[in-house]
């Protein structure tokens, strides 16, 4: 889709040619670099299914499939049970945040399923059935921590991880002869929703995306003394970082530092705003709250800039929207999450 961009630009505005082609470049180079930091030695999906479990009209279904050598996915998938439904359908894949596990969006996987679609959800990295102690975040904030310490990480558990995982999840979705592989659709929460955004960056067969409270700027959180309330969510691992350097007080410079040995350029080449262009055309709903923060509106709008002027670009202005939700802090309300569903029935068209 993006190697068309140039030539359809041209049509539009001959003289716009060279900086959109230099523009694709860039970000083909931003896209081909994420991939490659995400990258693990390949080996076969073998995808493992349990018998389907038909509930209210709806078909359940519990699966497992391999993102690399050391970690197997636990995944639920729901769709309808009707005869009707038959034929290849859109999917709807959801993200948990922060603590969250796969069975906290049944109840959202249903309302997709019970509109047409296929919804599938995943347990993040060292969430849910991933974790030893799945009702708390320990093992997740102690797989940071490894990162952190290891001279060559082999592991990104913050974040970019669970983007493999989606990968690969497609990599299943697209095999199955009830799935539309041009019509799979992805909405994230909190860690779910920098995640998604991440995800349909990274890979185009995503064809619409809805990030809720997770679009942000970590550049600019850090360089406006604003990253506190987002460092507090994996406290433990920071704390513990900070204990082995020998810092007394944490501050910006320090989890610059952090940030750069377990994910390595969250604060500049896959930013926020470096990212979201690369999911242009295709359609990008972002949700925030006006007083998150978590997502500082004024890095949110970094991000909300950059994108715009890719989706301009591509001549899919319409395709990008940011709703930001007024008195809102770090949550997603009841009709924004209405709006959410009825935007990705207008976009796959269950």
């Amino acid at each position: 889709m993006n190697s068309r961009l140039p030539l359809l630009v041209c049509f539009a505005a001959a003289f716009a040619c060279a900086p959109v082609r230099a523009t694709t470049a860039s970000t083909a180079a931003t896209r081909t670099a994420f991939l490659q930091l995400i990258a693990r030695p390949p080996v076969p999906l073998a995808p493992a299914l349990q018998p389907p479990a038909e509930k209210d009209g709806l078909v359940h279904l519990a699966f497992t499939y391999a993102a690399d050598a050391d970690q197997r996915v636990p995944a639920v998938l729901l769709q309808s049970a009707s005869p009707a439904a038959s034929g290849r359908r859109p999917v709807v894949i959801s993200l948990h945040g922060t603590g969250g596990h796969k069975e906290g969006q049944i109840k959202l996987l249903t309302q997709f399923a019970s509109a047409g679609f296929i919804g599938v959800a995943i347990d993040g990295r060292y969430h849910g059935a991933r974790a030893k102690t799945p009702k708390g975040t320990g093992d997740y904030t102690a797989a940071i921590l490894r990162a952190y310490r290891a001279d060559e990480p082999h592991e990104h558990p913050f974040y970019y991880d669970t983007v493999r995982d989606v990968m690969r999840l497609i990599d299943y979705l697209v095999t199955r002869d009830d799935v539309d592989p041009a019509r799979i659709g992805l909405i994230g929460f909190s860690k779910g929703g920098t995640e998604a955004y991440l995800a349909a960056a990274a890979d185009p067969r995503i064809a619409a995306t809805v990030a809720c409270i997770g679009v942000q700027s970590f550049r600019w959180a850090l360089d406006h003394d604003a990253w506190q309330s987002r460092i507090s969510t994996i406290q433990a691992a920071v704390d513990a970082a900070a204990q082995d350097a020998g810092v007394t007080t944490v501050d910006a410079a320090f989890i610059r530092r952090f940030y750069d040995r377990t994910n390595p350029g969250l604060v500049d080449r896959f930013d926020g705003p470096a990212m979201l262009p690369l999911i242009a055309p295709r359609p990008f709903l972002a949700i925030n709250g006006d007083t998150d923060p978590r997502t500082p509106v004024p890095g949110l709008e970094l991000c909300a800039t950059a994108a715009r002027a890719a989706y301009r670009a591509a001549g899919a202005e319409e395709n990008f929207t940011l709703t930001i939700q007024p008195k809102t802090g770090h949550k997603v309300n009841p009709e924004s999450l209405l709006a959410a569903r009825e935007w990705l029935v207008r976009r796959l068209q269950p």
